[in-house]
């Protein structure tokens, strides 16, 4: 299995280049710069190194012979390169003994410089697929905006994994501001989380703590919940409370949240980027029929007799260009994550062409889904900027039926994208006829042999004289034969519209007093010529 991460070699031209005039050069490395980078450390002086193997460990405030315990800590645990300011000849033969690559800062660059510039390159590096969602950056950041705070997300060794980004100067407290800073969170507030209990909670239970604001330690406001697997505490999912309070139902989108993020963290410590396009591939396997219901059922831990229901999601109004057009999607597939997993456990989210599909298996009742469908919406236009059209279609008694439930989706959106439905949000269930109309009216369109040669004949004689002898009988047969009704519709006397009608018939010689002829009319009769 392919290793992930940035050859040390092209982190260093981000950097300004092995040997260039950017801020680092390269001091030793007797192994070569093909070593793969997966994280920046930043070791401050006063700190014992935490070093994982794979690191570019940032050694602030050491220089000289000073850093050399660190460079062979380093090597042993596996990093990848350290960075120290200066140079020193007998610091180049300890990183080479130590099988690390030593990097030279210049004096005058700024540490937080060269972190910038190395997270930079790392966050753009082409990771395997990622799970429903997108990449944590991006959970991170949805999670921010339905929350209204600063998200972070953490291991369960509290190393930075992800974070929002700020919204203003004054939105991130000390603590947020030192453990991004850090990529980790600093120790002294690290124990007095865990003397509050709050590790012990995160690690034991899969609730939202809350930890209370504490102005004498610059400490705000936050919610916190652990990212849990297999009974395993993977990590945990921070939002710190910024100037205005948190939204309402911060807790429910945090545990949405930690339920996406799940599968990130297992793929982070098994090192099985496969799994999460695994079941992805199930789920749209499921939804178009193309993976077997017990199959699928296996791999994404779904009961196949129990009943199943889809939701469907679609941008309502087309992007300038491709690119704007992929962003809205990925914005909206983030949304619909987090919304979908905070309110169901077993829901799993899977793009298809241009809609977005959520499969829910043992749903609730069908208002509680409608429900959901109309906040998902509603979330999107009002932290997306997206006009969003929902659908819910009818529940299919088994993961075997899962085709069927996808159809009567795509029924409802394909109305709606026909103007057929006015709704942006709706059930099949209550839109069903207006449906099933659609449906037959597109189905007589293809078809021109299903014509009435005289109900022709009757639209041809109108736009010859100028009559309206269609358009009467068609509110004559909407009034379900009501002359009075029919004609206050139209405006005109109850006596015109009883001529317009025997004269349509004389015309035509269409017997108005045969219900086949009455049905076929107020459907022929609405057809494009």
């Amino acid at each position: 299995m392919a290793e992930t991460g940035v050859p040390l070699r092209e982190l260093l031209a981000a950097l300004g280049g092995p040997v260039g005039d950017g801020p680092v050069r390269v001091a030793a490395a007797a192994g070569g710069l093909e070593g793969l980078v997966r994280h920046v450390s930043i070791l401050d002086p006063e700190e014992e190194p935490h070093t994982m193997p794979g690191d570019l460990l940032l050694a602030v405030g050491l220089r000289g012979r000073a850093a050399a315990g660190t460079v062979r800590a380093a090597g042993a645990a596996g990093a990848t390169a350290v960075a120290v300011k200066g140079e020193h000849a007998a610091l180049r033969e300890v990183a080479d003994t130590a099988g690390v690559v030593l990097l030279s800062v210049r004096p005058e660059a700024r540490w937080e410089q060269v972190a910038a510039l190395a997270h930079a390159a790392l966050d753009e590096r082409p990771d395997a697929e990622p799970p429903d969602g997108g990449d944590l950056f991006s959970l991170a950041q949805t999670t921010a905006m339905l929350t209204g705070g600063g998200v972070s997300i953490e291991d369960s060794a509290n190393r930075v994994l992800a974070y929002s980004r700020a919204t203003g100067p004054d939105e991130a407290d000390e603590l947020r501001r030192l453990s991004i800073l850090g990529w980790q969170g600093p120790e002294e507030y690290m124990a007095r989380l865990r003397d509050w209990g709050v590790f012990h909670r995160l690690r034991t239970t899969a609730e939202v703590i809350a930890v209370e604001e504490r102005p004498d330690l610059g400490i705000r406001r936050r919610l916190a919940v652990g990212v849990h697997a297999g009974g395993r505490w993977l990590g945990t999912i921070w939002v710190q409370e910024g100037r205005q309070p948190l939204a309402e139902r911060a807790a429910e989108v945090l545990l949405g949240a930690a339920r996406v993020a799940t599968l990130h963290l297992v793929r982070r410590r098994t090192r099985l980027p496969a799994e999460a396009g695994v079941t992805r591939e199930n789920v749209a396997g499921l939804l178009t029929g193309a993976v077997a219901a017990r199959t699928a059922g296996t791999q994404l831990g779904l009961d196949p007799v129990r009943p199943v229901q889809v939701l469907g999601f679609t941008v309502r109004a087309s992007r300038p260009d491709e690119p704007s057009q992929e962003l809205a999607r990925t914005e909206l597939a983030n949304l619909v994550s987090v919304y979908a997993a905070a309110r169901h456990s077993h829901a799993h989210v899977a793009p298809l062409g241009a809609r977005l599909y959520v499969l829910l298996s043992a749903p609730p009742a069908e208002s509680v889904v409608l429900g959901w469908a109309h906040e998902i919406a509603e979330a999107a236009h009002g932290h997306l900027d997206l006009a969003v059209r929902g659908a819910v279609g009818d529940p299919a008694p088994s993961l075997a039926r899962t085709v069927a439930a996808r159809e009567s989706v795509d029924r409802v959106l394909d109305a709606m994208a026909a103007g057929g439905v006015s709704a942006e949000v709706a059930a099949l269930s209550e839109v069903r006829p207006a449906v099933l109309y659609g449906e037959v009216q597109a189905l007589l369109t293809d078809r021109r042999h299903i014509r009435d040669p005289r109900l022709n004949a009757l639209r041809a004689h109108d736009a010859e004289h100028g009559t309206e002898y269609t358009g009467s009988v068609l509110a004559w047969l909407d009034a379900l034969g009501d002359v009075r009704a029919a004609a206050a519709a139209l405006h005109i006397h109850p006596n015109t519209l009883r001529y317009r009608i025997r004269r349509a018939g004389e015309l035509t010689g269409l017997d108005w007093t045969d219900p086949k002829t009455r049905l076929l009319a107020a459907l022929l009769l609405r057809l494009p010529e």
